[in-house]
């Protein structure tokens, strides 16, 4: 039996490393001896009769002592912390969930754990459309009040924490590692803005690595610190998906984007709302569903539509708003292809079009 450790966080973190004592087993003895101390103290008897003897022969064993002075060195650094559900500021949104995590990782600003907040997921192969719209809305909702919870994937994900940063209501990353290592690598420069202006959080141990199966768990907690969830793009199988389920689940509300019946990002939303989810077609449709005012100012967010010549603008209108490849705007316009193609980069550069896979191209709000 392992020793009582000598700092209240120094005794969570032995107790949350023990390997081999999942969430709900650890939960269940901390109800049983009050604290981690007493948990750790307890002799096997005892233990045995709250969890089963594999566990309780790892309680026993105690944690890996270089994992726990890692953590406690960890935890030194500047805006580094662990809360805990003994932990006044522990999210209240987290104990309405079936399995809140006993411990979590904080990286950032502390004081937005009991912020009110909305999460906004969606594709990682995202369009630009739906990059715009997740950084719109998320930029007005912040200012609304709301921070942005999202995951740190690229994509939508990390357009919707880019608008929640820009706002009053900044942002929170839930990843799936340990918060030693950034996942993407790609998202290494947002996650350091996160770290000092919002917070990035984990239930995950440091050195966890990107696992696939860390993912969908990390998913209900996105969900569970927030009062809603918005879809902006996603395909039929997007994990985005399994965070909106995770909020039905919690009694969160969801909402979901609406867009082009011919794009695959866009069945995932059209599913959910067949299913019940709120058709949102502004900020201000999911602050109305949430009882929540619109900031002043959110009416100017966003950058101004650039102008385009008479030709260009004819372009736009026979591009429409669903994705259109150079034959069938050539056939729309009646113009050649080399024409057709100066136009098209025109209105890319003015940030009206933009290009899509299969050489397809997309209006932009």
């Amino acid at each position: 039996m392992c020793a009582a450790p000598a700092t209240d966080a120094e005794a969570w973190l032995s107790l949350s490393l023990i390997r081999g004592v999942p969430p709900q087993a650890l939960r269940r003895l901390l109800a049983a001896f009050g604290a981690p101390e007493g948990v750790l103290a307890a002799g096997s008897t005892a233990l045995a009769r709250e969890v089963a003897p594999q566990v309780a022969r790892a309680i026993a064993r105690g944690a890996d002592r270089a994992a726990v002075d890692a953590a406690l060195n960890w935890l030194g650094g500047a805006g580094n912390h662990v809360v805990t559900l003994a932990d006044g500021d522990y999210p209240r949104a987290l104990l309405e969930i079936a399995d809140p995590p006993p411990l979590l990782y904080l990286k950032g600003r502390r004081e937005l754990l009991n912020r009110p907040a909305l999460a906004v997921v969606g594709s990682r192969n995202a369009t630009a459309q739906g990059i715009d719209n997740a950084e719109h809305f998320a930029h007005v909702l912040s200012d609304a009040g709301l921070t942005i919870v999202s995951g740190l994937a690229l994509g939508i994900d990390a357009a919707a924490h880019r608008g929640g940063l820009r706002g009053v209501g900044s942002s929170i990353a839930l990843v799936g590692t340990g918060l030693d290592i950034v996942y993407p690598a790609r998202n290494r420069a947002l996650a350091q803005t996160l770290a000092e202006s919002g917070a990035l959080i984990s239930e995950f141990p440091l050195g966890t690595r990107a696992l696939g199966s860390n993912f969908p768990r990390r998913n209900r907690l996105i969900s569970g610190m927030s009062r809603g969830c918005l879809v902006v793009e996603a395909a039929i199988s997007s994990g985005s998906l399994i965070t909106a389920r995770a909020a039905v689940e919690q009694g969160r509300d969801v909402f979901a984007i609406p867009g082009s019946i011919h794009s695959a990002l866009s069945k995932g939303c059209h599913a959910l709302i067949k299913q019940g989810a709120k058709l949102v077609e502004s900020a201000q449709d999911v602050l109305e569903e949430l009882g929540l005012a619109a900031a002043p100012a959110a009416a100017g967010v966003g950058p101004p539509e650039v102008a385009v010549d008479g030709a260009a603008q004819m372009l736009l209108e026979q591009l429409g708003f669903d994705p259109c490849d150079l034959d069938t705007l050539c056939r729309r316009s009646g113009l050649a292809a080399d024409a057709v193609m100066t136009l098209l980069l025109q209105l890319e550069l003015a940030g009206r079009v933009a290009p899509l896979a299969g050489g397809r191209y997309q209006r932009r709000r």
